[in-house]
């Protein structure tokens, strides 16, 4: 192996171990959930803030880190969120109150973002154009192996050893990415002569955190409130960025509609799935009384054929236009969301297992080709922006998506304890939930094909 090929093999080894255990860290705890329910006393809407928490911290830093990470070097900031990763993983487990759980789960936010940015940005600094592809879909099929081990691996781990064993599992893995970190020799930088927008990014922190807090409480008036806010500071954050001569994040990049498109795909394709897991798993659990072991190896169905099918996709998309077989993959991801719209005590196991094993195979159509899109969609100088674009569109989407669970569960049942004589409110909530998460991907697979109809530029 020359030495070119051992660089690339050592950097694409590091995105993808970033994302493996980044992914399985946001979506580890819903299986979880009702052990740690038992333990620290969690209503059924604190319960949703254990996983959104962490993803709310890694929605509000992940603009601003897409410059800072160039800046001031793509390894150097790759180890410091890896450290971080490292610090939350440890506390979480170790944890004897809702507040220390939160505030480790915060710092494992913190380090998940910059792991959310730096992967995708060093395989766009380090990988060459025609080979970006496949490295984005062997990185994005690692993401789907974390996401498709968090409840199988997390489930049988909560039955046999105690729901702390869920985060411990995962240490040599952030200790091995840190080592193959300092393998690396090269370092990237970009921005260094610009001055860094503070004031873009402490608005848009802002904008996000308002947003998706107050969408979350969204069915009382403070909420609202609080929503509207969020808008209006982020429509304030896009008019400093268009004014400012060194922008955080440049919004004129966005009159790509190839850019534009990916991004709103993205975004829809995450509310329209991330929420999946939690509510079959309520439904297994505590509707029909499986235990998380039996949940989790049901579950893995959907991230398991996202895995298998994504870096195959990737590869793809650098010969097709890669929106074409986006669009094709949320077509079949929709397909799978209508058949577990109805989903309640009586629904077959065959018919759960059929849904998400087509979103698997959808999704895995879809998300590789999407990042490549969005990658490759801007000029090489702003590939720190399109990796935060991904990381950005990524969290908030997944946020939303838990979101829109949680305010349907404070519509209709309040902040209570998921007991059997409620069970009937959680399955309208999760057939409500379901119903508006199947028409978001039918959007989304509208966006991708208007995006794959446009003309503007692709530079790879």
């Amino acid at each position: 192996m020359n030495a070119n090929k051992k660089r690339d093999f050592i950097v694409i080894t590091v995105a993808s171990l970033a994302t493996f255990y980044g992914a399985y860290m946001g979506n580890v705890t819903p299986v979880a959930l009702p052990k740690m329910a038992e333990i620290f006393g969690l209503s059924n809407i604190m319960q949703n803030w254990v996983t959104n928490i962490f993803l709310l911290t890694m929605g509000v830093l992940a603009i601003p880190l897409g410059k800072l990470c160039s800046r001031y070097g793509v390894k150097k900031t790759f180890i410091y969120s890896v450290i971080l990763m490292l610090i939350g993983s440890i506390g979480t487990p170790l944890s004897h109150t809702i507040p220390e759980l939160l505030i480790f789960r915060v710092i494992q936010g913190i380090g998940g973002a910059g792991l959310c940015v730096d992967s995708m940005l060093i395989i766009a600094e380090a990988i060459s154009p025609e080979k970006r592809g496949q490295a984005l879909g062997i990185t994005v099929s690692c993401t789907y192996i974390g996401i498709a081990l968090a409840p199988v691996l997390g489930g049988s781990l909560t039955y046999n050893f105690g729901w702390e064993s869920i985060f411990w599992v995962m240490i040599p893995f952030i200790l091995l990415n840190l080592i193959l970190l300092f393998t690396i020799k090269e370092e990237w930088f970009k921005y260094q002569n610009e001055k860094f927008d503070l004031k873009g990014s402490i608005v848009f922190a802002i904008g996000i955190l308002l947003l998706i807090y107050g969408f979350s409480i969204f069915n009382t008036a403070i909420g609202f409130i609080i929503t509207v806010a969020g808008v209006l500071l982020l429509i304030l954050f896009g008019k400093i960025e268009l004014n400012s001569k060194y922008p955080a994040y440049d919004i004129k990049l966005y009159k790509n509609k190839k850019f534009l498109s990916s991004n709103i795909a993205s975004i829809l394709s995450y509310i329209a799935t991330f929420v999946v897991t939690t509510i079959v798993n309520y439904n297994f659990q505590y509707v029909r009384g499986f235990d998380s072991q039996l949940s989790g190896l049901i579950l893995i169905t959907f991230p398991l054929l996202m895995a298998i099918v994504a870096p195959a996709a990737g590869k793809l998309s650098d010969r097709i236009d890669p929106q074409k077989i986006a669009t094709v993959g949320m077509i079949i991801v929709t397909v799978g969301l209508i058949l577990l719209v109805p989903l309640d005590k009586d629904t077959s196991i065959v018919i759960v297992l059929v849904s998400l094993a087509l979103q698997g195979i959808g999704y895995g159509l879809f998300a590789s080709p999407n990042i490549n899109t969005i990658m490759s969609s801007v000029p090489p100088k702003d590939t720190p922006m399109a990796s935060s674009a991904v990381a950005t569109m990524r969290i908030i989407g997944q946020t939303l998506s838990t979101g829109i669970l949680t305010v349907i569960f404070a519509i209709m049942m309040g902040n209570v304890i998921i007991q059997p004589s409620n069970y009937p409110q959680l399955i309208s909530c999760s057939q409500i939930t379901l119903l508006i998460i199947t028409v978001i991907s039918a959007l989304c697979f509208i966006v991708c094909h208007i995006g794959y109809k446009s003309k503007d530029k692709l530079y790879f």
